[in-house]
């Protein structure tokens, strides 16, 4: 009876099928998609946990920055020297790269020679290693015939965890793939080299990159192909790396573009995040591995452990009687007798079941075929895993890509290299599909590396030449733009120069410095009703004004805006001031005070000369006007006209206003100390209290007149309009001048005149950023060198782009979406560089202002004789309110040209209009006292 169960036994022994038996052994090592999902969600928590500055140092995936920021777009050229130290074989070349073409063209040419490491080497001390390699070097210069005298840029492959302070800098964190030099780890490799250099002797070498392995793929892969934005070995270790936005690289300053970050992968897991995915036989590869508790990813992964894994895994199925009948030979318990390349071979398509059978016999087996069988199955298992981990990893890279891009969906390619993906016949389709499968939304492109690392060195060394190339022309470019304390100390006292001969009475001065004949700023007791007029450019504001009696900062207002049509501002000067009286007509009904007999606040932003503070004469008309017969004419009288004409109501007009003066009367109700207006807008102007004995021009006037409203005993002040717009129409400013200026005002409706206000208003920054623009394209340093119809249109680049651009929340791919807008197909390096462009011309246009305000507030201090000021500037304008970074530099401008005065900017709330009403009141109690 016995006998018949034995016989039983070994039968279905027999009958069974040999993978289904492997399969539940290696039940653990079988991963599903749901599996595979979570290991990608763990490993997406390290990457973010490795790219904070807070947790970066406990991150089991080390995220380390490479400063590669750009991958290459084939206009890199040049030729290059590069050693790759990897492991055993290290390697020298000389990579030659040709100008816009691609590896398939031809354009990257490389020769190459292999140098052997021994084992002593490897494990011995560092000195002694990195002079071997630089003899190496030397060697290959002579053996290719390359002169000794010419100086070489290298690259340097290094295929080891670094932490890299810049391109040429990285510190050696830890050795692995059984290499263990002494004396490096901690320093800088770059430096260790250049040392060995020095010592060998008779080179000209110029070590501009250490790249990690990895990187160096990716940049290979990214020569041909521009959505190559990963790196991934699968060989000896295992890695990969991806293009970042730098704005979540916490260890590196900037937030600007993308940097490439090695993920350093293979550490995945060496807090424990992967127990509950290893098997007994992972566990054993680490007690003997020279790291353990280390690498445990790399360990599950790399072809440094696949063999020893299904060794392991057929060692204990013997032991257990499952295969080769229990008998377990010696080198089956000899470590490393499997090796990564035997798995491949096992896995061959045709020849596998035959290449396991020559494999298992080598080891002094004699299998049977379904020990084969078992034996090949194992293999697949193992290496399967392997892809699916590996498949884990790249799902979280591209699913973090996708989330930093805004994306539903991503084309992307995946520069691949190493033995495993090389060699192994069935690898790269399994990963390919697993990936996909967990990415459906994602087109995942695979490029295996065409000459390796050492290549992508090379090209990272010319992406690195080239950006430094670009980022000089545009520095250059740039410079004239970047004022020096110098020249904004000359700009402030070139500004007093012009102050100062404005005051004066003796011929033309390009500061007109206008007497408003306002004496008094609001001192909180205005009240009543006032109609408030203004006209500043196309649009036209009727306002209604009602201060309550002894209650400061308690106004109402009540307004409406009219768009004056173009045909008007540019015929005639009756048809111009009847359109406006029609307008004030409309207010006065829609208000329901047709009847009342209101004092008025005329608004009116264009250069007057005052005789008095209901007298205008218009000196010219700017901001795109030109109604005929004004020019030269009182504009209240020309309103008054109107308004008679019309025959329907009766308007008081008390005064006329420039809109820099409503500004500091409207922030002056909110702010005694207010006594100087800004406007820092479409158009740029200033306005202060002047002593009235320093302006010649009103005091020879008030010796020849008599009867006017207040004397200069009755008063000390008078607010002066400088129009400072026109400082450097005399040439005062041509140092700081640039071509882009120059181009601009050119083009503009009056050639000559308000220099300074072509240098810092809204009304034409965007026109100077779009010049600078069109030269950097013409000269092939942004859009690649294409010159659209809409970057030659004036006008296109409008100053709200500045304000759009420069926000510090707006992400590069947003400023792409502008560009792309205005149809300019940009990089995410042109951004970068559109953005520096906009930076440079707002920075300069806000310290001009500040130094032309230092000189107003300075002025005011040594008029009143003190060492030390208290001021409040009163400050409207969409360039001062909207743009990010204007009124802060304006500020600190100020406050380094005039340290001593204490200056606040108070912004206006309610514009110039409030400004002309309370002008008005304050006008009509000096009148009716």
């Amino acid at each position: 009876m016995l006998a018949v169960h034995l016989i039983s036994f070994f039968f279905s022994k027999l009958q069974e099928d040999p993978t289904k038996k492997v399969d539940r052994f290696l039940h653990a090592m079988r991963l599903h998609d749901d599996q595979l999902i979570d290991i990608s969600a763990r490993f997406q928590a390290e990457m973010k946990k490795g790219l904070s500055a807070e947790s970066s140092a406990a991150a089991t995936v080390k995220m380390l920055p490479t400063h590669v920021r750009s991958t290459p777009d084939g206009s890199e050229k040049g030729q290059f020297l590069a050693l790759d130290l990897g492991g055993s074989k290290f390697k020298v070349l000389q990579v030659k790269v040709r100008e816009g073409m691609g590896v398939r063209k031809g354009g990257v040419e490389m020769e190459e020679k292999i140098y052997p490491m021994s084992k002593e080497l490897l494990n011995g001390r560092a000195p002694e290693l990195f002079d071997h390699v630089s003899e190496s070097l030397k060697d290959f210069l002579h053996v290719k015939n390359i002169s000794l005298d010419k100086k070489h840029p290298l690259a340097f492959t290094f295929s080891f965890p670094c932490e890299q302070t810049r391109l040429d800098k990285g510190l050696l964190l830890s050795w692995s793939k059984n290499c263990r030099a002494r004396g490096l780890q901690g320093k800088d490799v770059v430096q260790a080299l250049r040392e060995a250099i020095d010592r060998t002797g008779g080179m000209d070498i110029e070590v501009l990159a250490m790249v990690n392995d990895t990187v160096a793929t990716m940049m290979t892969c990214g020569f041909d192909d521009q959505y190559c934005d990963v790196g991934l070995i699968i060989g000896t270790g295992t890695n990969a790396c991806y293009m970042e936005e730098l704005r979540h690289v916490d260890l590196v300053e900037g937030d600007e573009g993308r940097m490439c970050v090695n993920t350093e992968w293979g550490g995945f897991g060496d807090d424990g995040a992967l127990n509950d995915y290893i098997t007994e036989f992972d566990q054993d590869v680490d007690a003997t591995s020279i790291n353990p508790g280390k690498q445990i990813f790399e360990k599950m992964v790399s072809g440094m452990y696949l063999g020893e894994l299904v060794r392991l895994v057929v060692l204990k199925m013997a032991k257990l009687g499952q295969l080769f009948d229990g008998l377990v030979p010696d080198s089956l318990r000899t470590k490393g007798k499997i090796t990564t390349a035997h798995v491949a071979a096992m896995e061959e398509y045709k020849n596998g079941l035959k290449n396991t059978r020559d494999i298992l016999v080598e080891l002094g087996l004699n299998p049977s075929q379904d020990d084969c069988i078992a034996v090949q199955h194992v293999s697949t298992i193992v290496s399967f895993r392997s892809s699916n981990l590996v498949a884990a990893g790249l799902a979280a890279i591209l699913t973090r890509i996708k989330h930093n891009r805004h994306l539903r969906a991503l084309r992307i390619t995946v520069g691949v290299d190493g033995t495993v993906y090389k060699t192994h016949p069935q690898y790269p389709k399994r990963l390919h599909k697993v990936v996909r499968r967990l990415l459906p939304e994602c087109q995942v492109r695979f490029v295996l590396s065409d000459s390796g690392s050492s290549k992508g060195a090379a090209l990272v060394t010319a992406v690195a030449q080239r950006l430094a190339s670009r980022k000089r022309q545009v520095d250059e470019t740039l410079a004239p733009f970047k004022l020096s304390q110098e020249q904004l100390q000359l700009v402030k006292a070139t500004m007093r120069a012009g102050l100062e001969a404005g005051l004066k009475n003796k011929g033309p001065s390009a500061v007109k410095m206008l007497p408003s004949y306002v004496y008094h700023t609001p001192d909180g007791t205005e009240r009543g009703k006032y109609l408030a007029l203004d006209l500043g450019g196309t649009n036209f504001r009727a306002m209604l004004v009602k201060f309550k009696k002894g209650l400061q900062n308690n106004t109402r207002l009540y307004h409406k805006i009219y768009t004056v049509p173009l045909e008007i501002m540019q015929g005639t000067g009756e048809e111009l001031f009847d359109h406006l009286a029609q307008y004030v007509s409309d207010f006065l009904d829609y208000m329901g005070m047709k009847k009342a007999h209101l004092p008025a606040g005329f608004t009116f932003s264009f250069p007057c000369e005052q005789t008095a503070i209901d007298t205008g004469i218009l000196v010219s008309w700017t901001k795109g006007f030109k109604a005929t017969d004004c020019e030269g004419h009182d504009v209240v009288n020309l309103l008054r006209e109107a308004i008679k004409r019309r025959n329907e109501y009766d308007l008081d007009i008390v005064a006329v206003v420039n809109d820099t003066v409503g500004t500091m009367m409207s922030c002056a109700y909110e702010d005694p100390q207010c006594e100087v207006g800004l406007i820092a807008g479409t158009g740029s102007n200033a306005c202060y209290m002047e002593e009235l004995k320093n302006i010649e021009k009103i005091r020879q006037k008030k010796q020849k007149t008599e009867g006017d409203e207040e004397t200069p005993e009755a008063t000390s002040k008078m607010c002066i309009n400088t129009e400072w717009g026109g400082l450097g129409d005399d040439g005062s400013l041509d140092d700081i001048i640039t071509p882009f200026d120059a181009e601009v005002d050119h083009n503009s409706v009056n050639p000559g005149k308000q220099r300074f206000e072509k240098l810092t208003s809204g009304m034409y920054l965007g026109e100077i950023v779009r010049e600078v623009l069109l030269d950097l394209t013409r000269g092939g340093l942004l859009f690649r060198g294409r010159v659209t119809e809409t970057l030659k249109t004036p006008g296109i680049f409008q100053t709200k782009y500045l304000s759009q651009i420069e926000s510090d929340r707006l992400a590069l791919l947003q400023v792409r979406s502008i560009l792309q807008h205005l149809g300019l197909d940009s990089t995410c390096d042109d951004s970068i560089i559109v953005k520096e462009v906009c930076g440079a011309v707002s920075r300069r246009a806000a310290e001009l202002c500040g130094a032309g305000m230092a000189a107003v507030v300075d002025k005011i201090r040594e008029n009143r004789g003190l060492d030390h000021l208290n001021i409040t500037v009163g400050v409207d304008g969409a360039l001062y309110k909207l743009h990010p970074h204007f009124s802060g530099v304006l500020q600190e401008t100020t406050r380094v040209l005039a340290p001593q005065c204490n200056v606040t900017f108070l912004p206006s709330e309610e514009g110039s209009g409030k400004g002309a009403a309370l002008i008005t009141a304050v006008a009509r109690q000096k009148r009716d006292r």
